[in-house]
């Protein structure tokens, strides 16, 4: 059983099926439910959220934004993600504590890796926001970097696709499902569950990655105890 953990949660999830809110409750009770379980098993547990649900940065030329800004904007959105996040976990009596690539005054801290580590071992959940700092670097680039830094054995990517398959099962019903694959097929195959740049990191530093599906019951629990619902991409 993996004795660390990083959740990579998208924005998106966080609003379950209702399109025009930021957050909907029973998603997010749900959600909680899940992490509880995790923490259940001991698990040390950190958090790096999307921020989808408020804007997403490739839409800067749809605004007239220049990219960089556009990014920026992004990141900015993970990080009030971050914030409503920690109160989520508060009201389900679950301690969190939040770091930013990007510190926003006494808002926010900055990401300091001591204290996180520390932090980890008083069983606080940690929310990693802000992306890596930087533009043109996704939040799953952000999730395989905080995974590497945290020394997490294995990286959770929960979305709303039950695992990896050959291509978009949305558009082809006939869409194989993978069960396991390497991270040298992964990349050569270009499948597009997590940019190339995550892939890499992970495969340099032995960081497995699970994805599943957030919304099908146990999926956490389940990985956690080596019976994932969704893919494993191992090296």
């Amino acid at each position: 059983m993996p004795q660390r953990i990083l959740l990579k949660l998208s924005g998106e999830a966080l609003r379950g099926e209702n399109s025009n809110a930021l957050f909907d409750k029973d998603t997010l009770d749900a959600i909680m439910l899940q992490i509880k379980q995790l923490l259940d098993l001991k698990v040390k547990l950190g958090i790096v959220i999307g921020g989808g649900n408020i804007f997403r940065g490739v839409r800067a030329e749809e605004f007239g934004l220049q990219l960089a800004n556009a990014h920026y904007l992004g990141l900015m959105a993970t990080i009030m993600n971050g914030i409503a996040l920690k109160d989520f976990l508060n009201a389900h009596n679950i301690r969190s504590k939040v770091y930013s690539a990007i510190p926003v005054g006494n808002i926010v801290k900055g990401y300091n890796r001591n204290e996180m580590l520390d932090e980890l071992e008083d069983d606080n959940v940690v929310i990693f926001v802000g992306g890596t700092g930087n533009p043109f670097f996704t939040t799953d680039s952000g999730a395989a970097l905080r995974a590497i830094e945290m020394n997490a054995d294995i990286l959770v990517k929960a979305t709303k696709v039950d695992g990896v398959y050959d291509c978009d099962p949305c558009k082809n019903p006939n869409a194989k499902k993978y069960n396991k694959i390497t991270f040298d097929e992964a990349i050569k195959q270009n499948l597009q569950v997590m940019d190339m740049s995550a892939f890499d990191l992970c495969r340099s530093h032995n960081v497995n990655i699970v994805v599943c599906n957030i919304f099908n019951e146990n999926s956490l629990r389940d990985t956690a105890n080596g019976k994932t619902q969704g893919t494993l991409i191992h090296k």
